[in-house]
């Protein structure tokens, strides 16, 4: 069985390599030119880049090259966990190109509903179960319970990058003009978009209503929480700290987001995200 997965991981390609797992780097595009995240590009030189003023987008990997991957496993079972649909079009982009194939029954093709650490985390189960002796059905089922557990919140600084990017439910998109105000953003129950969440005026109290949501869930020592910044480690570091206060006992994995999560949620923001382990 092969499992194949995207740069929404945060897992590059030569990570993935070493793994044994195929990642397809999702693109960037500055001035017209394209860049394949974690290979042509690292998430500090796009940031700097977007500070000097350009205006980026991101895409998915190309048709071609999933079709590439989906060829050269066409003798085993392949497993492909996909960043959230909506929020990108890698999910969509699979499922079209596993129809183009012939015999094409052993290409499974998994919608995560989330993206960045919980859909890292969703890999790695997938590769324990695997090497555990799990059949693929039964490693599909396992990754359903976790995603039904998911639950992700962002702090974005910039709302341009969410605006631009049409991320967002109309709602939300009218907070981009309010100033000196901390938005939160949770997905929709779809996991498709972003919509507003809770407005506070410090960084703390917005981490607090995150802390309160988690409680709610019930998250606990089997959880996992992860924190995702773009180029703001030591406030990303205060946030791991105010959450682990709150939950002694959860795991909490700091991460750099990606390029192409920056494209969206722009340079400054944090998503703060959990699941069932």
């Amino acid at each position: 069985m092969k499992i194949i997965t995207d740069t929404g991981t945060m897992f590059s390609p030569e990570e993935g390599n070493q793994k044994g797992i195929v990642v397809l780097p999702l693109n960037v595009i500055v001035d017209k030119k394209s860049y394949k995240e974690f290979v042509d590009i690292q998430s500090q030189e796009f940031i700097n880049m977007v500070k000097e003023g350009h205006i980026p987008r991101s895409s998915q990997p190309s048709v071609g090259e999933v079709m590439e991957v989906f060829e050269k496993y066409q003798d085993e079972e392949i497993l492909v966990i996909n960043m959230a649909d909506g929020l990108s079009g890698t999910y969509q982009t699979s499922l079209g190109v596993r129809e183009t194939m012939e015999h094409n029954e052993n290409i499974h093709v998994m919608n995560s509903m989330t993206l960045c650490g919980p859909q890292r985390y969703l890999v790695e189960k997938a590769l324990d179960l695997k090497a555990k002796g799990f059949n693929l059905e039964s490693i599909k089922q396992e990754l359903y319970k976790s995603i039904a557990t998911e639950k992700s919140f962002l702090i974005p600084q910039d709302f341009g990058f969410l605006k631009r990017g049409g991320r967002l439910t109309p709602l939300a998109a009218t907070l981009g003009g309010m100033l000196k105000i901390i938005p939160v953003m949770t997905t929709t129950k779809d996991g498709k978009r972003l919509e507003k969440f809770t407005i506070k005026k410090t960084m703390k109290s917005a981490v607090k209503e995150i802390i309160k949501s988690f409680q709610e869930l019930g998250v606990d020592e089997n959880y996992k929480i992860f924190v995702s910044h773009a180029d703001v480690l030591e406030q990303a570091k205060k946030v791991v700290e105010q959450i682990q206060q709150s939950f002694e006992n959860v795991v909490i994995e700091l991460y750099e987001l990606s390029p192409a999560f920056i494209t969206q949620g722009g340079p400054g923001c944090i998503a703060i995200q959990t699941m069932r382990i």
